[in-house]
């Protein structure tokens, strides 16, 4: 360009030259203002936020779900109830939607690269609606009759859990640039804790009506289902499907331009071009089958280190927190209101949750997840000590507080990072299949603890229960330190070539890269 313009920094957004490029910004110094890639700019992440927002409305209902058992347990083990579960039959019901949610996490990867990540939240949300409808009109006057239709409810809401765990996370990771992936992907983490928050409220006012909890739970869920209808598809699933038009005009509108079919700006266009590239779109190069692609390295070594993950997850034993949450808290000694003190744990879950985007950031996914395991550990040997020690029993309030802690240190990294970083790890060509695959995995461990968490307090006690997850949670954190890879601004692209050559590529970090102007072909 010959001329150079000063220019208010609020222009910024809508100035372009006729060729599409952005002037060059100078301070009143004269020297070059630092350069915003468009997709970082205000316009931009106003969008890709408020539409990752929309996606996440739906992924409440697995929180809801999973916090559910906490909030109904008592009501439906009463015996002055005309219709309460046994012991064995309460098990069931709050482990039962885990043993679901790995055919939901399957399903999803099939719906993912079969339908779109927008058409996977519709289903999302039909099961769940579904679900919550069979609980909140079950019949009450048989038990058997009641526990069947409550089977078939939890059931299905596992089923829809599964499904939550990925589109919106996947469909966050391809609509944003590495800068900001961060703080999108972890909306999912941010909803289910809040899902769960919700759950432990409704529960502290609706003690003895669970049929109300369920019928409110629907009315969520219709809302939740109205909420896509706004929402563009992913351009990166829509390029691999080969619907071009369609994913110009999707990219346009995250970058912060017209939704147009045809791409003039520069950095979109690289972006685009880049897109086509990595799914190998232009030599008509067909996506080769999972168990063919399981071979190499750039998907079976995420897939181990995630398994891992997962696993280490559930044998620390945070799904039985949240699903015990007021059993626990009434057996450790808390003085306080145990429903009370279930939504201080969640709003605890919820603040951690939405300072974990700084926390990531600043620290990365290796350190968060170190620092969080350390941290659950004392937290578990602090809760078996209490029964144990004297003078820890002299602490005010030592159970609550260690019983939050643990909430807030396991959102800090082994909670919050299996799910987060599902979206960052996995090629594009898999991302859907894989991702499944390891959430099911992770529910099978899920399903594991919970079901047998009541028999394992009945043999070993509630101290020595707390000591095993806080080993696990040690051995946990040696587990991240060693095999986990930080991700913390980094490409997707560049993360696959790591895992693909066993180096650390340099090709596409987050750092502005020069853009070139190649056509489309």
């Amino acid at each position: 360009m010959a001329e150079t313009n000063v220019v208010k920094p609020e222009e910024l957004q809508s100035l372009t030259t006729k060729n599409g490029k952005t002037p060059q910004i100078v301070s009143g110094l004269n020297r070059p203002a630092k350069h915003i890639p468009l997709g970082e700019q205000t316009r931009a992440v106003r969008r890709q936020t408020f539409m990752v927002v929309l996606g996440n409305i739906g992924l409440l209902s697995a929180g809801m779900a999973l916090g559910l058992p906490t909030v109904t347990m008592r009501q439906l083990t009463d015996p002055n109830e005309a219709v309460h579960l046994s012991e064995s039959q309460a098990s069931w019901f709050a482990s039962i939607n885990t043993l679901s949610c790995p055919l939901g996490g399957l399903l999803s990867g099939m719906l993912l690269d079969k339908l779109g990540r927008k058409n996977t939240l519709y289903v999302l949300n039909v099961i769940a609606l579904t679900a919550w409808a069979l609980m909140a009109f079950a019949v009450e006057s048989d038990v058997d009759i009641v526990f069947i239709q409550l089977m078939v409810s939890r059931f299905c809401i596992g089923i829809a859990m599964g499904i939550a765990s990925a589109p919106v996370g996947v469909y966050s990771a391809e609509i944003s640039l590495p800068r900001i992936r961060g703080r999108l992907i972890l909306g999912t983490s941010v909803s289910i804790a809040l899902g769960i928050l919700v759950i432990y409220i409704l529960g502290y006012f609706i003690r003895n009506d669970w049929q109300l909890i369920a019928i409110i739970c629907c009315v969520y869920q219709i809302v939740a289902m109205i909420c896509v209808i706004p929402m563009p598809e992913s351009p990166s699933w829509l390029v691999y499907k080969g619907r071009l038009e369609e994913a110009k005009r999707a990219l346009n509108y995250f970058r912060g331009l017209e939704r147009s079919s045809e791409i003039v700006h520069p950095e979109v266009l690289a972006e685009y071009n880049l897109m086509q590239k990595s799914i190998q779109l232009g030599e008509g190069v067909k996506k080769p089958p999972f168990l063919k692609s399981i071979r190499e390295p750039e998907v079976y070594k995420p897939l181990l280190i995630l398994m891992g993950l997962f696993a280490f997850q559930q044998l620390t034993g945070i799904f039985v927190v949240v699903v015990y949450a007021v059993q626990i808290s009434q057996e450790a000694g808390v003085s306080i209101d145990p429903f009370m003190c279930a939504i201080m744990i969640g709003v605890g879950r919820v603040t951690t949750t939405l300072l974990l985007g700084v926390i990531l950031e600043r620290w990365g996914r290796r350190r968060s997840g170190i620092v969080s395991a350390l941290g659950m550990c004392v937290c578990m040997f602090l809760l078996a000590g209490y029964s144990w020690v004297s003078w820890l029993q002299s602490i005010p309030y030592l159970p609550v507080i260690a019983i939050i802690a643990f909430i807030v240190l396991s959102t800090f990294g082994l909670y919050t990072l299996p799910f987060f970083m599902i979206s960052e790890l996995f090629p594009q060509k898999v991302r859907g299949a894989a991702s499944g695959l390891t959430v099911a995995v992770g529910m099978c461990f899920a399903f594991i603890c919970i079901k047998t968490y009541p028999a394992m307090k009945n043999a070993l006690d509630n101290e020595y229960c707390f000591v095993i997850y806080g080993i696990m949670a040690f051995v946990a954190a040696i587990y991240v330190y060693a095999v986990l890879p930080e991700t913390r601004g980094r490409t997707l692209l560049a993360i696959e070539d790591q895992f693909r050559t066993g180096v650390k590529s340099q090709r596409y970090q987050a750092a502005p890269v020069e853009m070139q102007e190649v056509s489309i072909k």
